[in-house]
């Protein structure tokens, strides 16, 4: 008989089994769209559906994702549902711009985050994660409960700060936070307009009362600017050769145009640690309900340390810990869909025989939370088994059954910085401290820009025995 414990299953909507009225979708659009999907989302390759006039392709299959991120992917514009909440934010960021622009932003950025030059931000990640774990050293045997949602956001905005702007993102806000919440919740969220098309001028009431923060998040990249640029103008060889100057020097007319700085440092600063923060918060509430993977991890993680590996080393060395990290990321995908449209008309054959014609026109949606739990890519795809994603295993996921930072030419710039920032962090909190659950501890997925707890995420932090 088999006495080992069922594998813990953290908290999803479940899949509809009934397909939604017009108003239902409209409701649960505002409300929160991960509760929007029925099963044959989690359990077809494909479907073709109509969201009002909007005719869609939902792709889950990883043969036909490859084709439309990859293989034919100048055929693919991004989607305009996706366009109109995300571009009153962005504006020409990197996640927003297209065609020229997009190249222009994505050459200019692409030095600072090779992989040889992320590795080289370890020892700042480190500084930065034990600097930040000192706000638990009160803690005690005991215990003291933690909003590890919050924590998380600003200990990667700190990371960020150090690594990327060397410290010198100008800001007088003591909860930013708070504002980074307060914008994903006003600004990042699909209106009932945007479902209709409406031109972009037409007011979403639901984000109107995101527009002052988004103007206090310009005013802090606006300060954060000037300040580089006076000091790169008194004294250019003193200056730190960081992501900040490097965008900087790519002004002029054959490179960014200052507008288009402005919304690259947005992106960044307001979404570049966010969805880290919300995988790492996801992480140790997993964790703390798998008793046998925290305690992998802890040996993993005392070992290592004590040994004395460089922590630019430890993404290597610690197998169990990156696995934790992107169970995590499987089950809480930060950015929960990617959107696309077709340009002309496109057709895909599967190994199968089987052809999906692709009209012009259509709406591709490529749904990382419904393809990370389909029941034909995933064995148990609602548990958390970090198991899955220890090297021994790692040949049984296809490239494109799991795509927390996407795929192809737009595939997320910043995935390396990510994963040894989030090994580095888990590492060190785990090392010196537990995180545990207490009564309030009922988070449920919530949609916004990213995958986020709903009321953040309350745990006890307990000081480890030395």
């Amino acid at each position: 008989m088999d006495m080992r414990p069922q594998p813990f299953e953290p908290p999803a909507p479940l899949p509809r089994t009934v397909p939604p009225s017009r108003l239902e979708i409209i409701r649960t659009v505002l409300r929160n769209p991960l509760e929007l999907w029925g099963e044959p989302s989690y359990t077809l390759p494909w479907i073709e559906t109509r969201f009002f006039r909007e005719h869609t392709l939902i792709v889950n299959d990883p043969g036909l994702i490859k084709h439309v991120l990859v293989d034919n992917a100048q055929n693919y514009r991004m989607g305009d549902v996706r366009q109109l909440v995300l571009r009153p934010i962005l504006r020409d960021g990197l996640l927003t711009a297209e065609g020229a622009v997009w190249k222009r932003s994505r050459k200019a950025v692409a030095p600072i985050f090779t992989p040889r030059h992320a590795r080289g931000f370890a020892g700042q990640m480190l500084r930065q994660s034990e600097l930040y774990a000192a706000k638990y050293a009160d803690a005690g045997e005991n215990g003291t409960v933690f909003d590890v949602a919050n924590d998380m956001t600003e200990l990667t905005f700190a990371i960020l700060a150090d690594t990327l702007f060397s410290g010198e993102i100008v800001s007088s806000s003591g909860s930013f936070a708070d504002d980074v919440n307060a914008l994903l919740h006003r600004m990042g969220r699909v209106d009932p307009f945007d479902l209709l098309k409406a031109p972009s001028w037409v007011p979403r009431l639901t984000r109107i009362g995101g527009q002052k923060v988004l103007e206090k998040f310009r005013s802090i990249v606006r300060n954060t600017m000037n300040l580089r640029l006076e000091r790169m103008r008194a004294a250019p060889d003193a200056v730190p050769r960081d992501f900040l100057t490097l965008l900087l020097q790519q002004a002029g007319p054959d490179g960014l145009a200052s507008e288009e700085i402005e919304d690259n440092i947005l992106t960044f600063i307001g979404a570049g640690h966010e969805t880290t923060a919300r995988a790492l918060a996801w992480t140790l509430y997993c964790v703390a309900n798998v008793p046998h993977a925290r305690a992998a991890m802890e040996e993993e993680i005392d070992r290592v340390l004590a040994s004395g590996a460089e922590p630019v080393e430890w993404l290597e060395l610690m197998p169990w810990t990156r696995a934790a990290f992107e169970e995590a990321l499987r089950l809480y995908p930060p950015a929960p869909s990617i959107n696309r449209a077709a340009i002309a008309a496109d057709r895909w054959t599967s190994p199968g025989g089987e052809t999906v014609e692709i009209p012009a026109g259509i709406t591709v949606l490529i749904m990382p939370w419904t393809l990370h739990r389909h029941e034909l890519y995933w064995d148990k795809p609602r548990a958390f088994i970090p198991e899955r994603f220890l090297p021994e295993n790692r040949d049984g996921i296809d490239r494109f059954q799991f795509l927390p930072f996407g795929a192809g030419p737009r595939i997320c710039i910043g995935a390396t910085f990510a994963l040894q920032e989030a090994v580095i962090a888990l590492a060190v909190l785990m090392s010196r401290y537990r995180f545990d659950l207490t009564p309030q501890t009922r988070p449920w997925p919530l949609q916004r820009l990213t995958t986020q707890p709903a009321g953040g995420l309350p745990m006890t932090v307990t000081a480890r025995a030395a």
